[in-house]
């Protein structure tokens, strides 16, 4: 599994994640859009931890730049 995930593409979502479980937390969003939602940052928090975007593959698509490579 290459990385295929940069850093401000790691904090973006993160930082979406957080706003999605906030929104969720503070009865915003409920039901099923909100498990929905929940989902998908359950799916973003893993994105960025494995620093692997497999829907970036069949694009050939990459946020890592040179420099973030280990």
């Amino acid at each position: 599994m290459k990385q295929n995930i940069g850093t401000a593409d790691k904090v973006i979502r993160l930082f979406i994640a957080g706003v999605i479980a906030f929104l969720y937390l503070a009865r915003q969003i409920a039901g099923i859009p909100g498990m929905a939602f929940m989902v998908l940052g359950v799916i973003m928090v893993a994105t960025s931890y494995l620093s692997f975007c497999p829907l970036y593959l069949p694009f050939g698509l990459s946020t890592k730049k040179k420099s973030d490579a280990q």
